[in-house]
């Protein structure tokens, strides 16, 4: 049965693998050609563009993990398994900041609130978004530095004292977990708090178009609504363990950055556009390659 399920699961995460470096090459692509013609580049492309880079590289770290794991585990000694931890907290990371910097940017950008400190936010959210994503590498670094020190606990394992190397490694771990939570819990903190000053902006804004007599249904609707499809898109996590467990994180963990990038693509005006009209291409030239009765 295993070997089955493996099988398949092998398949699903072969699947998402080439449909994710497919989106975030995309949207790379897209956003690097506008930025050659245009001799310029708007900071939520800035964002895209990192986002998808750094998920082009999460999806091949775990796909490295998933092989050496499932399928060679005789090549992952602990010596190849630090490296590549240490890719997979580093890609993860600038994965979940950069999408918690794009939620971050939707809410300044598209919101109206009148607060005072929001609109000082809202006129510097290019300082607040680096600002953000600097302070994130401090959770990087400890992130890290606990990764390091629980691999090398495992690797002196049996070196000295048993036990103390034990309680060693278990504080390390310990401190591991602790860090990691911290690094999701934070941005998703941030994120589902964008989400809700939108839907909050949203149900503003449609009060004051009914009370003007205006449709509901004008671009800053849909504006706020498409901003809220790729915040709550947003709101997930993934981890990697061992076994059929293992297989299911896998598979989920390749089906985010695979799927969230298509959703920002569908989001995106321009991405949406070129998107649609590579296919149009690929239609047209399929109708004229096939042979005609």
């Amino acid at each position: 049965m295993l070997p089955l399920l493996q099988s398949i699961f092998s398949i699903l995460v072969m699947t998402e693998f080439v449909l994710g470096n497919f989106a975030n090459g995309f949207i790379v692509l897209v956003n690097y050609i506008a930025w050659v013609k245009r001799q310029k580049i708007s900071s939520a492309d800035q964002i895209l563009t990192g986002l998808a880079v750094s998920r082009i590289g999460l999806l091949w770290v775990i796909l490295i993990n998933w092989y050496a794991t499932l399928l060679n585990p005789a090549l992952y000694s602990l010596e190849v398994r630090l490296p590549v931890h240490i890719a997979w907290t580093a890609s993860n990371h600038f994965s979940i900041w950069l999408a918690t910097s794009l939620s971050v940017f939707y809410l300044f950008k598209i919101a109206n609130f009148s607060n005072l400190i929001f609109l000082r936010l809202k006129w510097r959210v290019k300082s607040v978004v680096f600002v953000m994503l600097l302070g994130s590498l401090f959770f990087l670094v400890f992130h890290v530095a606990m990764v390091s020190v629980y691999e090398q606990m495992q690797m002196k394992e049996y070196e000295g004292n048993i036990t103390r190397q034990t309680k060693l490694r278990d504080i390390a771990q310990l401190m591991n977990m602790t860090v990691f939570t911290l690094m999701n819990f934070v941005p998703f903190a941030i994120s589902l708090t964008s989400f809700l000053l939108l839907i909050f902006s949203l149900w503003k804004h449609l009060k004051k178009m009914r009370s003007s007599g205006k449709r509901s249904q004008g671009s800053s609707t849909k504006v706020h609504i498409r901003a809220m499809q790729t915040v709550i898109s947003y709101l997930s996590s993934n981890r990697l363990q061992n076994g059929l467990f293992f297989m299911l994180c896998q598979v989920f963990a390749y089906a985010y950055p695979s799927s969230h990038s298509f959703i920002l693509i569908w989001g995106n005006k321009k991405l949406r556009e070129a998107f649609l009209s590579v296919l149009y291409q690929r239609c047209r030239q399929r109708e004229k390659q096939a042979p005609r009765m």
